[in-house]
């Protein structure tokens, strides 16, 4: 493992500040709080998450690097009426296979407020994939297969993604409650929220993040494996 240490305790509270003080200005004056407290934490626990995520899924991409498992601190801003230049939460994340990332399977973590989630799946599938993913989950086996997953990681307290659409797409029959509940489905993952711990600001946290990851994984595998 690598010698991360865990996130300093400085954190939660820089992000905090940011979404007080959300401007070029207060943000530049304070460049390397970001790096010290922030960014260069982020790129350490990317490395050491990753070798976790490499002992169960080997084909994982941790990349500490902006706009790879790193997501930019500066919020795009063109057309969206918050004209608030920074992001005020922390977003990490790991994907699989040799696609874009934003396109591709993978696991989430993230801290807002005094919250921390950690995530697993595919949150919006690409348009080739939602076809996909109708076709497979109307596949006894596949489908029966996914169902198992879901009602375990339900059953371990992990929350899901929700419906967005209102009605079964044409040319679907589904014959079960499960088919009819995930056709309305746009994308596939799961989730669990805590309170900030105290781990987060100590080595603990790789294995803590890793483990949950872990327990989420058969959904991953599934996703990879037939989508």
């Amino acid at each position: 493992m690598t010698g991360f240490n865990g996130f300093p305790k400085e954190l939660p509270r820089f992000l905090s500040q940011l979404e007080k003080n959300n401007t070029v200005e207060w943000f530049s004056a304070r460049q390397k709080d970001y790096e010290a407290y922030v960014k260069h934490p982020s790129e350490e626990f990317v490395v050491a998450v990753g070798e976790r995520l490499r002992t169960f899924c080997p084909g994982i991409n941790a990349i500490p690097k902006v706009n790879k498992s790193l997501f930019r601190i500066n919020r795009d801003t063109r057309f969206s009426k918050d004209k608030s230049p920074y992001k005020t939460n922390l977003g990490i994340l790991f994907w699989e296979g040799p696609g874009k990332r934003m396109e591709s399977s993978g696991f989430y973590f993230h801290l807002e407020g005094d919250l921390m989630m950690v995530g697993c799946g595919l949150y919006v599938f690409p348009k080739p994939v939602m076809q996909k993913f109708r076709e497979t989950l109307m596949d006894k086996k596949k489908g029966k297969e996914l169902q198992k997953i879901i009602e375990a990681l339900v059953s371990d307290g992990y929350g899901l993604g929700t419906k967005y659409y209102k009605k079964i797409p044409a040319g679907f029959s589904p014959s079960s409650d499960f088919e009819k509940e995930y056709l309305l489905y746009n994308g596939l993952s799961a989730h669990m929220e805590f309170p900030i711990p105290d781990l987060l600001f100590s080595p603990e946290i790789v294995e803590f993040t890793g483990t949950h990851f872990e327990r989420m994984n058969p959904l991953q595998k599934w996703i990879v494996k037939h989508l």
